[in-house]
């Protein structure tokens, strides 16, 4: 056994010893890394996945919420043009009211100016008539008796006529 007197051999041992017990350490502490990066990279993967299904939920939120808007938007379009027609329709008849009132304005004014005209006409047929008869009984009659059926029949006529 000669060849563990050689210190060379002692330095091998020793060495390999030494590096059995550091690969030991390095080797759980290797170990204790990986797997506190493992851990790690768990929670960012549960922690990646927590925020896929969060935006997930966002997103289909947000499409609801789309949908919705569309939906008012079509309601309100809908109820715009029920509107514009229904304004269409009291306007038209509106129009179709004012016309009437303006053709019956028209007529009624018509029918004044035609009553006014008769009126002047008939004072005007009426003033010639008691010119006709003034002279007509001036040359006929005598002046006492011609003044007093004159006066008369002036009255009367007037009368009558008015």
């Amino acid at each position: 056994m000669e060849f563990l007197q050689d210190p060379t051999v002692w330095v091998a041992i020793a060495t390999v010893i030494f590096v059995a017990l550091a690969a030991k350490k390095v080797s759980t502490a290797v170990a204790k890394g990986l797997d506190e990066r493992s851990a790690r990279i768990r929670a960012e993967l549960a922690e990646t996945e927590r925020l896929r299904d969060e935006a997930a939920a966002l997103l289909a939120e947000y499409q609801k919420k789309q949908r919705d808007a569309l939906k008012d938007a079509e309601a309100i379009v809908a109820t715009a043009r029920e509107e514009a027609a229904r304004y269409r329709t009291e306007a038209a008849a509106s129009l179709e009211a004012s016309l009437k009132r303006r053709e019956r304005a028209a007529t009624e004014s018509i029918a004044q100016a035609e009553a006014h005209a008769v009126k002047a006409l008939r004072n005007q047929a009426v003033e010639i008539a008691i010119a006709a008869a003034r002279q007509a009984l001036t040359q006929n009659l005598d002046p006492a008796r011609s003044g007093a059926l004159i006066d008369q029949a002036l009255g009367d006529l007037e009368k009558r006529l008015h």
